[in-house]
């Protein structure tokens, strides 16, 4: 299978030829197959900011390669112009862009610079706007009347309108309550099913990543420090908690379980399989 997306030997440096040169992002290789779902974790300045916008685009690489379905998308001006319509990103806090009088009018913001028709933006507007779960009476109202997750979310449909093959979320739950960080993760679930879209979700929040990627991948000092699946990632505890970062609280007690001569797997990264694990200990004792 051919990825949608990938980085090939990816750099980029910051201030190149001053005193402050500095270099963000060292030979990153890094691809996406159709309809997965990666997660992107660091700590802060291991380069995963940096690294996302330069999947759409917005930054230029010093060096090295990014590919869309295996063409270059600085081949040319026209393919670099189309790539941020197949590729959507999502900044993090992106209800601070929301700047349209209604609802409608934000969220059709992107599909019109596309040059799409009225009917068509229309149409996408209201696909969008259900996947998100937003009421049709929502859309005539001020983005600003709205909670601060709906406003999220209303920013999110901003970006999944113009339907876009890679859907990149930098921290979509930040600052939202429980309730509204569900909602929003089976928004992006709902998209990604219902389109087959390749979703590329960055986070700080363990739990999140593990419940919802099929793939990891681990930033640290703006290279690739590991790659793999949850489990595979979160069996590495130690190194992950070297490099600053946290594991899901269930990983944590099922190390300490180990040590403590329990015959468990340390791998264990969510609650199911927590609980699974558990009875099974159970039953066995």
């Amino acid at each position: 299978m051919e990825p949608i997306i990938e980085t090939k030997q990816l750099c980029h440096a910051y201030g190149v030829g001053t005193p402050f040169e500095r270099h963000a992002l060292q030979s990153v290789d890094f691809y996406a197959n159709p309809g997965e779902f990666i997660g992107l974790i660091g700590h802060t300045g291991s380069g995963k900011s940096t690294f996302i916008q330069h999947l759409d685009g917005l930054l230029r690489p010093s060096s090295g390669q990014v590919l869309f379905r295996g063409e270059d998308i600085w081949k040319d001006k026209q393919f670099t112009h189309q790539i941020r319509f197949k590729v959507g990103l999502v900044f993090q806090y992106p209800e601070y862009q929301l700047f349209e009088e209604t609802v409608f009018a934000d969220i059709a913001f992107g599909p019109k610079n596309m040059g799409l028709d009225e009917e068509e933006v229309r149409r996408r507007v209201l696909r969008a706007a259900g996947f998100v779960g937003l009421e049709e009476s929502d859309l005539d109202r001020s983005p600003f009347d709205l909670s601060g997750g709906q406003k999220r979310r209303v920013a999110i449909a901003g970006v999944i309108a113009m339907e876009p093959d890679v859907l990149i979320l930098d921290e979509p739950t930040a600052g939202l309550d429980p309730n509204a960080r569900e909602i929003v993760l089976q928004n992006i679930r709902d998209y990604q099913r219902a389109q087959n879209a390749t979703i590329l979700m960055v986070s700080h929040s363990m739990e999140e990543v593990a419940a919802n990627v099929d793939r990891l991948y681990v930033m640290n000092h703006g290279t690739v420090a590991m790659t793999g699946t949850p489990r595979e990632i979160f069996a590495h505890a130690q190194e992950l908690t070297e490099m600053g970062l946290d594991v899901p609280v269930v990983t944590t007690i099922f190390h300490r379980l180990q040590e403590l001569g329990f015959d468990v797997d340390p791998s264990v990264y969510t609650v199911e399989q927590a609980v699974a694990a558990l009875e099974a200990l159970r039953g066995g004792a």
